[in-house]
């Protein structure tokens, strides 16, 4: 059963959730003309799942993307070109989203990004971030990219020290329940070929059920 969260946070994502059929579905989408989390824009964002894939684009290009071809693999290595962004690259990446977080320790305590002595990665972040600590060094942190008032993207990091000690599934799935707790649905993405990112992700109860997310690099 797919969260409500999750149907809110993707139908202003990117434009229309559920897909409407097993194909693509190219929508012109707000939010792809507004700045984002991190006050840059992102002109294409979609989602793919075995049920179909949703692409939202900026409104005034939706004929012209259309025009593209009836399929992602049509469709996607055309974007950049289609839209004028020189350089731009078309990426596919696995989104996972969880309303059944693992129940653990909660190793992390929550802090501004602003607090002193936090590792340059963490500071962009648009809220709390949660990091770990062992001995006052941070030894992972979480942060979130708040997209809208429905979902939150995840993102963690641990310091090359520490890896391998599970910090970053413990600190992932104690971030996933405050995103719960605060009435958003936490969202996590990561690369193809990532695999540590994928075993971060399924320690923390983000399985991975198919679904991959679309979307275009600056150069």
């Amino acid at each position: 059963m797919i969260d409500e969260r999750l149907t809110r946070h993707l139908s202003s994502w990117v434009g229309v959730w559920p897909a409407p059929d097993r194909g693509l579905t190219v929508v012109g989408a707000e939010s792809r003309t507004r700045p984002g989390w991190d006050g840059s824009i992102r002109p294409v964002r979609g989602v793919h799942t075995p049920d179909g894939t949703v692409l939202g684009v900026p409104p005034d290009r939706v004929a012209e993307i259309r025009r593209l071809g009836n399929s992602i693999s049509e469709v996607g290595p055309r974007l950049a070109e289609a839209l004028d962004l020189d350089g731009w690259r078309f990426n596919v990446g696995v989104f996972r989203w969880s309303n059944d977080p693992t129940i653990g320790i909660e190793p992390g305590r929550w802090v501004a990004p602003t607090a002193p002595g936090l590792p340059a990665w963490l500071r962009p972040f648009n809220g709390e971030v949660l990091i770990g600590c062992e001995d006052g060094a941070v030894t992972s942190g979480v942060g979130r990219k708040r997209h809208d008032d429905h979902g939150q993207e995840l993102a963690v990091v641990t310091e090359e020290a520490f890896r391998g000690m599970g910090w970053a599934g413990l600190l992932v799935a104690q971030a996933a329940r405050r995103v719960l707790a605060e009435g958003s649905i936490p969202t996590y993405l990561h690369g193809l070929s990532n695999e540590g990112s994928a075993r971060t992700a399924d320690r923390a109860g983000f399985p991975d059920r198919g679904w991959r997310v679309l979307s275009l690099f600056p150069p």
